[in-house]
């Protein structure tokens, strides 16, 4: 659903070289479709962001605001006939749906509800908002670096704009934070991989699992009424966008494949094995420096466990799965079918949620409010 409040559009006219999400200055929203600046470098994504201009920004209508919202949902590639995995066809789709569904909303002036004092201590206590500001501006100065590292021109500019947004996303929470005096620690210093490529791999992961079960968690938050619709509706823009960047991360996973030669395909399959194994032991608090990085927050299983925190129920996980499932097929519906959608976590839940069923005939599934 579109965001019913009042924000502000980027202008289409943004100088592609040095606009960043940190630093444009704010203009007048224009509804027609806009062109998202490239990243900066990725040695400016390793500073810190600077507070955003203080000058009064034009708002954009609410009709301006619903037709960016279904661009960012729904496109269609105008090349007809199939996209084969590994072609220039392919390739060239993928990049096109990143650029064409551009949401152009401007975080610095988002502006947030004022929440009942039940609400904002609902709201602080999330044990999320450290790790959720750091995981953003990793996975930007990951995919800045490989960005800046691939030579197919496409998947460079894709890349390098999906490294944009995180810093789009970074803006956002650290708005919200400032906007209900969530205190944070100090962001610990972040090493990059030496290999850009292992750093991008295991952000894209990351991603495609966190993404996942946020669908979930963002729906049973949106049923349940546990946090005003307001502030619900707000975040509705970040999240969809996080079904574009985990999209354009499996169609370059799909591509980057196909195009190996056999031994090198060989040993890149040793890598995803070695991404998985370290994802995994990050949930389970044991990773330490495998990515280059530090040693991760101990609340790296909330989009696992989380559901008590959104809702007054607290979901048993196969529950939780089934509308993480039904959420996901949403969020990817209004795209090309043509392109590939992430798989392997979705099908892990589904056969949970199968072999689940089998043990709990005749319960019924928990009830969390209407899914309208």
């Amino acid at each position: 659903m579109p965001t019913q409040h009042r924000m502000t559009l980027e202008n289409q006219t943004a100088d592609p070289t040095t606009a960043d999400p940190t630093t444009a200055d704010p203009k007048t929203a224009d509804p027609t479709p806009v062109t998202p600046p490239p990243a900066p470098s990725a040695a400016a994504a390793q500073a810190a962001i600077p507070a955003p201009s203080a000058a009064p920004t034009p708002v954009a209508t609410q009709a301006e605001i619903e037709a960016a919202d279904r661009r960012a949902r729904e496109w269609q590639s105008p090349t007809e006939g199939k996209l084969p995995i590994g072609s220039d066809r392919h390739r060239d789709a993928a990049c096109q749906m990143f650029h064409d569904t551009f949401n152009p909303y401007k975080p610095s002036v988002i502006a947030w509800p004022r929440l009942d004092p039940d609400a904002l201590h609902r709201l602080t206590s999330l044990p999320i908002w450290d790790i959720a500001v750091t995981t953003e501006t990793k996975a930007r100065a990951r995919m800045l670096a490989y960005g800046e590292a691939i030579e197919d021109p496409a998947w460079r500019d894709a890349i390098s704009r999906n490294g944009w947004e995180e810093g789009r996303h970074k803006e956002v929470l650290s708005n919200l934070v400032a906007s209900y005096g969530i205190a944070l620690v100090p962001e610990p210093p972040d090493k990059l991989p030496a290999d850009a490529e292992w750093g991008y791999l295991v952000t894209g992961y990351s991603e495609c699992i966190d993404s996942f079960f946020a669908f979930g968690l963002f729906e049973v938050a949106r049923r349940s009424g546990y946090f005003p619709t307001a502030l619900v509706d707000t975040f509705e823009p970040v999240i969809q966008e996080e079904a574009r960047h985990i999209l354009l991360f499996a169609n370059w996973l799909a591509w980057h494949r196909r195009r190996l030669a056999p031994l090198r395909r060989l040993r890149f399959e040793a890598r995803v094995i070695r991404a998985w194994i370290f994802l995994a032991w990050e949930r389970i608090g044991l990773a330490r420096d495998m990515d280059g990085g530090d040693k991760p927050a101990v609340d790296n299983n909330f989009t696992l466990n989380g559901s008590k925190a959104v809702s007054d129920i607290d979901l048993k996980p196969l529950d939780l799965m089934a509308i993480c499932l039904t959420e996901n097929d949403r969020r990817f519906a209004g795209y090309d079918h043509r392109l590939l959608r992430p798989t392997t976590t979705p099908a892990l839940a589904a056969l949970a949620v199968r072999i689940g069923r089998l043990f709990r005939r005749g319960a019924a599934p928990q009830a969390i409010g209407p899914a309208a």
